[in-house]
């Protein structure tokens, strides 16, 4: 399966895996708490590239990982989409 295929498929998995209450496939707990934890670092918005990857680094996951956590948080109104195509992160560490 090629990447854009796999990218345009995950918001369908995170979105039936925030709706199961599952966890998506590959990603733990920690995971996710590492994930909050370096977003919060860089402001609780990931607009462009450079903000996944610092995001990717700091949590130590990979592309389809924090793809897959975004996702699931989205699903689960931890997240909100930005009208410049970024998420902002709007629980745990990120709630105002």
């Amino acid at each position: 399966m090629t990447l854009l295929r796999t990218l345009a498929l995950l918001p369908v998995a995170g979105l039936l895996a925030g709706c199961l209450g599952m966890m998506p496939e590959g990603v733990e707990e920690t995971d996710v708490e590492a994930y909050d934890t370096a977003a919060a670092s860089i402001g609780c918005q990931m607009v462009g590239e450079s903000d996944y990857r610092a995001v990717e680094f700091q949590a130590g996951l990979t592309r389809e990982q924090a793809i897959s956590i975004t996702e699931l948080k989205l699903a689960r109104g931890q997240a909100e989409r930005l009208a410049d195509g970024g998420v902002r992160l709007i629980a745990g560490p990120c709630a105002a």
